[in-house]
């Protein structure tokens, strides 16, 4: 529906369902006005320029787009590159001063190349804005605004996202030359893929892994991919899966985007089943063969909901979305209940031995969530714990202490032995005070005298309160 309108220059906004296509809408275009180093008129541009420009929210998404965009140009030599953030700098700025046509990047890289003058926009005859409401979810419209500043008035704007906020009909109205709307829909509420089977179950979050391992083990079940709410829920529960058997793989923010990039890989290429991820994975990744989406959490709004179970049923292709909600987030999930409108609206309690998701998910009676079993946990023996001295009730018992030895104290004035004085023990109880059991000079201990202040102002010692002649 697109192509007619965006091949003659026509500043479009397209809105759609995910998973139908929307790369190739803009990707086509944007290829055919490009002009090919064969072509005469190359002579005439500005050399090593970039032509075209693609801003996509996410990294997978820019690489993503950046692939399918080398396949469909591989006949015609147009060079594409992809910035993103996570990598060095050497090997952007050196293919950009190579000379590129087309360059597909997230906001942040673009405009930090731009500011060190290594990218230049001003040449561009195209701009498209790939997912525009994740970038406004994930504050990049200032970057996005400041992108297209940098690019010619007489460029051609090209909007595609599923969803269309406020935010960004305003942002299509200042930056955009009456722009035609395409809308592959009638209403909102048709935005999913009607081949994907939803179910909405409350769960408890402990039982969510035993849930998951069963249903990875149902008849039809392909590569699933998990969504989590926050990164360490995706490590722990990529962690749980893989001490359960299966081959899972987590895709979050901390981890390091070589190793993202080998994950979403290996994901791809059928190396692992399960790839838990958070909502950097929800926009615009196309991988095939993805029988199972799963929210470990409820979505936080209708928006990400849409996105997140539009990563199956692709191409023509049924799937299943799976959403596990707690029962503090029952009040959130009636809303995206409502904004849908969807039969939901009570979601069934279930466990990981309930009937129905035995019946529902088709999974085989007595089957559990563990595929190998758990790992022994070594405990050490009781005398085995640490250097104490040995156990009492073994060979290295510690002897009785001498209470005797260990309370010798010796008397000192200034860090130095005291003259006359000896060592003094405590082998019998203390006399009492002014009183000794011991004669004179045998150690016996002394009775502590307390100085007295006279009346007079003369310092005294010992016991002597007699005042002093004048």
């Amino acid at each position: 529906m697109t192509l007619s309108v965006a091949l003659m220059g026509t500043d479009l906004i397209g809105q759609a369902r995910t998973g139908t296509g929307k790369t190739l809408a803009f990707g086509i275009p944007v290829l055919q006005r490009s002009v090919v180093s064969t072509d005469p008129a190359y002579a005439d541009l500005p050399q090593g320029k970039p032509q075209a420009l693609i801003v996509a929210p996410t990294r997978e998404l820019a690489l993503q787009v950046s692939n399918d965009l080398h396949l469909a140009s591989k006949d015609l030599g147009l060079r594409v590159l992809t910035v993103y953030g996570g990598v060095g700098y050497d090997t952007q700025l050196d293919t950009l001063e190579s000379g590129v046509d087309i360059v597909v990047g997230t906001p942040g890289r673009l405009i930090d190349l731009a500011n060190r003058k290594a990218l230049d926009l001003s040449h561009v005859h195209a701009v498209v804005l790939d997912e525009a409401d994740e970038m406004l979810d994930l504050g990049f419209l200032p970057d996005v605004q400041r992108l297209l500043g940098m690019t010619p008035e007489t460029r051609q704007t090209m909007l595609f996202s599923a969803t269309m906020p406020a935010a960004i009909v305003a942002l299509a109205r200042t930056h955009m030359r009456h722009p035609m709307n395409i809308r592959a829909e009638s209403s909102y509420d048709t935005t999913m893929v009607p081949a994907t089977a939803q179910f909405i179950y409350q769960a408890h979050d402990l039982d969510k892994p035993e849930i998951i391992g069963r249903v990875l083990q149902a008849e039809d079940a392909g590569k699933i991919i998990v969504f989590t709410r926050t990164k360490r829920q995706a490590q722990r529960v990529a962690d749980d899966l893989a001490e359960r058997g299966f081959s899972a793989s987590p895709l979050h923010g901390d981890m390091a985007q070589v190793a993202r990039e080998k994950a979403l890989a290996k994901f791809r290429e059928d190396k692992i089943r399960v790839l838990v991820a958070t909502d950097v994975a929800a926009r615009g990744i196309d991988v095939a063969g993805v029988s199972h989406v799963i929210n470990y959490t409820c979505p936080e709004d209708d928006k990400t909901y849409v996105h997140r179970i539009g990563r199956t049923g692709r191409a023509g292709a049924s799937g299943i979305a799976i959403t596990f909600v707690d029962w503090a987030d029952l009040h959130r999930w009636k809303m995206i209940n409502k904004t849908l409108d969807l039969p939901f609206e009570e979601p069934q309690e279930t466990y990981s031995t309930s009937e129905h998701l035995y019946h529902d998910q088709g999974i085989a009676p007595g089957t559990k969530g563990r595929i190998v079993d758990p790992a022994p946990v070594e405990r050490k023996p009781r005398e085995d714990r640490g250097d104490r001295g040995g156990d009492r009730r073994g060979s290295g018992e510690r002897p009785p202490r001498n209470r005797d030895r260990d309370r010798s104290r010796t008397r000192t004035r200034s860090g130095a032995a005291a003259s006359g004085e000896a060592t003094t023990t405590t082998e019998a109880p203390a006399s009492p005070a002014g009183t000794s059991d011991a004669p004179a000079g045998e150690g016996a201990p002394r009775s502590r005298n307390r100085r007295r202040r006279s009346r007079g102002g003369g310092g005294g010692t010992g016991g002597d309160t007699t005042p002093q002649p004048v």
